[in-house]
């Protein structure tokens, strides 16, 4: 029986002698921003490890493998699942295989696996984006077609051209947070919170934009992206501050938290506190009492998002999808 051939050096092998992330490999190989210092551990760790980069080095649409590449931060999250859904579905239409990435809206691990796409000559990518500018911008300058979706990477500066380029399939959060406050305020509210986790400053803008006059910052809180974080932020939230009314739960993942959070602390849906979440998911309609919602078009944000990434030609810079503001019985007039 032959003996195996060596391993292919990988872009991961060139990170780690050179001690710096798959992000500033990807960044100077691809002619990326870099102090001279570590460009030059960079490109000393490549040449002691005989490193041939098979996608940065070459045109990736010319090299291409075929299918398409999703990054989402969770896919346990219910809004995710209905993208990734989304995707899929119009992948199948194009008879294109789909590979999906979890970040967990950590930015070094979705480096990493935008450096491994590129080692894969994968060059489509659908990202629910965590990371910075810098590092899409590389990506993007490697050759990759990006489409962003949901959220969107703004880079001031150097970065600021080539993410400007970037199509982004994403719903009309600021319409949808107008709206939920505007119903709130009728109701009589005025201290109101807004439970947020990474990645969402989109969204927080958008809150705090809507809010004018009426914000409190120390209602503004943040979690990372797991349910016990999200918990502690909702539970947080209530046992600090006695006189909030009403709060706006960027997601289902921290609306799950500010339900249970609730419950344990004995604070009464909608009689102490008016709830409103984003994403109509299936059990906030069961809940006691039904939560009202700021519905998104998850499977449509997805199928948009793969149309834009997988057909040729011209393709508009932003598609903006409505959201719709779904009255239950989670909130009322405050007491």
């Amino acid at each position: 029986m032959s003996s195996p051939g060596p391993r292919r050096t990988t872009i991961k092998d060139v990170a780690e002698l050179a001690g710096v992330g798959v992000a500033t490999v990807s960044r100077v190989l691809s002619g990326g921003s870099a102090s001279a210092e570590t460009r030059e551990r960079v490109l000393d760790a490549a040449t002691k490890l005989d490193y041939r980069p098979s996608a940065l080095g070459r045109n990736l649409r010319q090299q291409r493998s075929g299918g398409v590449a999703l990054l989402v931060p969770d896919i346990t999250d219910g809004f995710y699942a209905r993208l990734c859904d989304g995707v899929l579905s119009c992948a199948r239409s194009y008879r294109e295989p789909v590979t999906i990435g979890v970040t967990g809206d950590d930015a070094e691990q979705e480096a990493d696996l935008v450096g491994g796409l590129l080692e894969q000559s994968m060059d489509r990518i659908i990202a629910v984006p965590t990371g910075d500018g810098e590092m899409w911008a590389s990506a993007v300058r490697a050759g990759l077609n990006v489409v962003f979706a949901d959220r969107r990477v703004w880079s001031p500066g150097q970065h600021a051209r080539a993410l400007d380029e970037v199509p982004a399939v994403l719903t009309d959060d600021r319409s949808g947070l107008r709206t939920a406050i505007e119903y709130l305020t009728g109701l009589g509210h005025r201290k109101i919170g807004f439970l947020a986790r990474q990645g969402m400053s989109h969204r927080v803008a958008a809150f705090r934009e809507a809010m004018g006059d009426l914000l409190d910052e120390d209602l503004v809180v943040f979690a990372r992206a797991s349910r016990d974080s999200a918990y502690a932020a909702a539970a947080g939230l209530f046992q600090r501050r006695a006189d909030l009314t009403a709060v706006i739960a960027g997601g289902n993942m921290l609306g799950e938290a500010a339900v249970l959070a609730a419950r344990e602390l004995y604070v009464r849906i909608p009689r102490d506190l008016s709830l409103i979440m984003f994403d109509d998911v299936p059990w906030a309609e069961l809940c006691s009492p039904p939560l009202t919602v700021i519905a998104q078009p998850a499977s449509d944000v997805g199928y948009r998002a793969a149309e834009l990434v997988l057909r040729h030609g011209r393709r508009p810079r932003t598609v903006s999808l409505p959201t719709e503001l779904i009255v239950r019985s989670s909130c009322a007039p405050r007491r």
